[in-house]
C-alpha cells in the first residue's frame, strides 16, 4: 500500500509525456503519413495545421489537466464537477496553455453543450457508433494512475473508467478502449516492462464488455499488434486506431525520443497519438530522458508538474472512493 509522503514521480513522467506528445503532434495534425516519411518532424516546431507556438498542446491535455483539478479540489473523482471545468475550457479558455482553444472534437463539443443546457450528467455524452473518436481516450491517464495507487478491484476501474469516459463518450467501443489503456497503463506502473504488460493485457477477461465491442480490439488483445508493418496501422481520430498506433509506437521503439517521433509521423491524429504515447512512453522512460530542448519548449511546464505534483499528493494521502 502507498503511503502519504511516498515519492510517485510517475504522475510527473506521464502526465509531462502526455503534453510533449501533445505538443509535437500539433503543429502536424492532419498531415499525410506519405509526406511525414519524407520529412520527419523530430523537434519541437510552431505554427503549421494551428496557429499557435512551439511547445503549445491542445485539448488532449488540457482536457486531462481538468479532470485532474477537480480532483485536485474534490478529493474523488465527481463527474458533474469534471464536466464544469470542462465547460470552462471550452467557453473561458481555463486550462489552456495558450489562453485560446484552437482544437476542440465535435463529441466532446456536443456534450458540454448538453452539459450547459441543464442535460442530466447520463444524457450529456454521446453514445452512437459515429461518436467513437479519441476524445475520451486522449484525458484518462488520471483514471489510470488513480486506478494503480489506490489499488482498485477490476469492476471499481470498470466502473470508474466508463463513468468518466461516458461524460463525453458514452459507446461502449470507446469506454472498451479506455479501459484497455487503463489496464495497460496499470501494468507499466507496477514495474512490467512493455512487452510483459502487453502480454497481461491480452490476459485480461474482457467479460464486462460485450464481444461485438471486444471484436473492434482483436488486432490487439487477441492477435500481436506489435507485428503488423506500419502500413497496416491506421492514426485516425478513431478511439480504436488511436490506442492500436500509440501501444504498436511503444512497442516497436526503445526510448522516449524514438517513441514519439514514431507516433506523430505517422500523420492524421498527430497530438493525440502523440499524448497517448507520451503518458506511456513517460512512464517506461522517465522525465530524465524525455530531450531536454523538448521539455524547455514545453508550455506551462512548471505548472503542469506543479499540478501532478498535487494530484500525487491527493491521490496518495486523500482519502479513497
Amino acid at each position: 500500500m502507498w503511503k502519504c509522503g511516498d515519492i510517485m514521480s510517475k504522475f510527473i513522467d506521464s502526465i509531462i509525456g502526455h503534453a510533449i506528445g501533445d505538443a509535437m503532434g500539433v503543429p502536424i495534425e492532419f498531415e499525410s503519413r506519405e509526406r511525414l516519411f519524407v520529412s520527419p518532424i523530430t523537434k519541437m516546431i510552431g505554427y503549421g495545421s494551428h496557429d499557435v507556438e512551439a511547445g503549445t498542446w491542445s485539448d488532449d491535455t488540457s482536457m486531462e489537466i481538468a479532470t485532474i483539478d477537480s480532483f485536485i479540489n474534490k478529493g474523488y473523482f465527481d463527474c458533474s464537477d469534471i464536466m464544469m471545468n470542462f465547460y470552462y475550457w471550452l467557453k473561458d479558455s481555463k486550462f489552456t496553455a495558450a489562453g485560446v482553444v484552437f482544437d476542440a472534437g465535435r463529441t466532446c463539443i456536443q456534450s458540454i453543450i448538453n452539459f450547459s443546457k441543464g442535460y442530466e450528467l447520463d444524457r450529456c455524452g454521446q453514445n452512437d457508433t459515429y461518436s467513437n473518436g479519441n476524445g475520451s481516450l486522449m484525458r484518462i491517464l488520471p483514471i489510470a494512475l488513480y486506478s494503480y495507487y489506490k489499488e482498485l478491484k477490476e469492476e471499481e476501474i470498470v466502473k470508474l473508467t466508463n463513468d468518466v469516459s461516458s461524460l463525453t463518450h458514452a459507446h461502449e467501443i470507446s469506454k472498451l478502449g479506455c479501459y484497455i489503456y487503463v489496464r495497460y497503463v496499470m501494468f507499466l506502473l507496477s514495474g512490467m516492462d512493455k512487452r510483459k504488460s502487453y502480454e497481461e493485457l491480452k490476459r485480461i477477461n474482457y467479460d464486462y464488455y460485450s464481444l461485438k465491442s471486444q471484436d473492434n480490439y482483436k488486432r490487439l488483445i487477441k492477435d500481436d499488434i506489435s507485428k503488423l508493418p506500419v502500413d497496416e496501422i491506421k492514426s485516425s481520430g478513431y478511439v480504436v486506431d488511436t490506442l492500436e498506433a500509440s501501444i504498436w509506437v511503444l512497442l516497436n521503439y526503445n526510448s522516449f525520443e524514438e517513441s514519439i517521433i514514431g507516433a506523430i509521423n505517422l500523420g492524421d491524429d498527430t497530438d493525440t497519438v502523440g499524448a497517448v504515447t507520451g503518458s506511456m512512453a513517460g512512464i517506461l522512460y522517465g522525465y530524465d530522458h524525455i530531450p531536454k530542448d523538448w521539455l524547455a519548449e514545453l508550455k506551462k511546464r512548471d505548472y503542469l508538474i506543479e499540478l501532478a505534483l498535487k494530484f500525487e499528493k491527493a491521490v496518495i494521502c486523500g482519502k479513497n472512493l
